[in-house]
């Protein structure tokens, strides 16, 4: 059985084209239906803001592996200094069930999220006339600066301005001097919401605080699930999910909406329609586009896959017995 650890997933690095490309060829499978998925539960106690989730996944074609994420959201950790998340992936070989794999690492868990953000960000750009990106990011924690990462490595000759906001500042020491004098910090999160065209909240917010109506043909990457009040999206016609029956509950704003603006399954579409369907096409250059993903563990087996094979292949990592 391979041990990945976090030094062993930096060791193989970040390939952002090839990593879309694993998420986009596992929509695929989705779309094929050759994997399997169960709704995941929620481990909760004591606390009920911290939460272990259990992410198994059976995923076919040419990923053909079983396994499950088991990773940790812990709020309050970082007042101790200590990460929010924490995470490890098993992976089983699909015909014996045999362990294969262990990735002891939140990069996996992180790059895949960051992974679906690139692909829903390539599919709307095909879709629009967006000549010129202003990317704008709420939170900016490890997730938030990795889809800063993902942007920039993928279109960074079209990305004009940059636009951050945490309520808790944010330090860009460690941001490269190609892209420095294109960020800005802003004051408000309305500021980085209301001038970009690609806007991504990566928070922990306790308490939803967008009130605005997005801006015209702009893509809304809500990876942080619980940031917009209903009201504000009420009149979207654009929204798209992973998997409905996934992010319609625990609080999320598709939930919301459900609840108390009447959204139903009909009403949305699947990100398989938009990877393999087209299905931005069908909506106007001035409407918003919103994208609510739960999370799906065959997105998170499709990436530890990719990272397992890349370690193999450069030996990188510890063989168990």
């Amino acid at each position: 059985m391979l041990y990945l650890n976090d030094r062993d997933i930096r060791a193989v690095g970040v390939d952002w084209p090839i990593l879309v490309e694993s998420v986009e060829t596992a929509v695929g499978i989705i779309d094929s239906g050759d994997y399997v998925q169960p709704i995941k539960p929620y481990l909760r106690y004591k606390s009920p803001q911290n939460r272990i989730i259990a992410m198994p996944a059976y995923v076919g074609g040419e990923v053909n592996a079983a396994g499950i994420k088991w990773i940790s959201s812990f709020p309050d950790n970082i007042e101790a200094d200590l990460p929010r998340a924490h995470s490890i992936i098993v992976l089983n070989e699909p015909s014996t069930g045999q362990p294969s794999a262990v990735l002891n690492s939140p990069l996996p868990s992180i790059i895949r999220t960051a992974s679906i953000s690139g692909l829903m960000i390539r599919y709307f750009l095909l879709a629009r006339s967006v000549e010129r990106i202003h990317l704008g990011i709420i939170g900016w924690g490890p997730i938030g600066q990795v889809h800063c990462q993902m942007v920039t490595a993928l279109y960074g000759d079209r990305v004009e301005r940059i636009r951050i906001f945490d309520i808790k500042g944010v330090d860009l020491s460690g941001i490269s001097s190609l892209y420095r004098d294109r960020m800005e910090v802003a004051e408000t999160w309305a500021d980085v919401y209301q001038h970009s065209n690609i806007f991504i909240t990566c928070t922990v917010s306790e308490h939803r605080y967008i009130d605005l109506y997005p801006e015209k043909g702009s893509l809304l990457l809500n990876v942080s699930l619980r940031d917009y009040k209903p009201e504000a999206l009420a009149s979207l016609k654009a929204i798209i999910v992973d998997d409905w029956d996934e992010v319609c509950r625990e609080n999320t704003d598709i939930e919301q909406l459900h609840l108390e603006q009447g959204l139903t399954r009909a009403d949305t579409q699947m990100i398989t329609d938009v990877v393999l369907r087209h299905s931005l096409d069908e909506f106007g250059e001035d409407e918003p586009i919103f994208f609510c993903p739960m999370g799906m563990a065959v997105f998170d087996i499709a990436t530890a896959v990719y990272y397992v094979n890349k370690a193999r292949e450069k030996g990188i990592g510890t063989e168990l017995e």
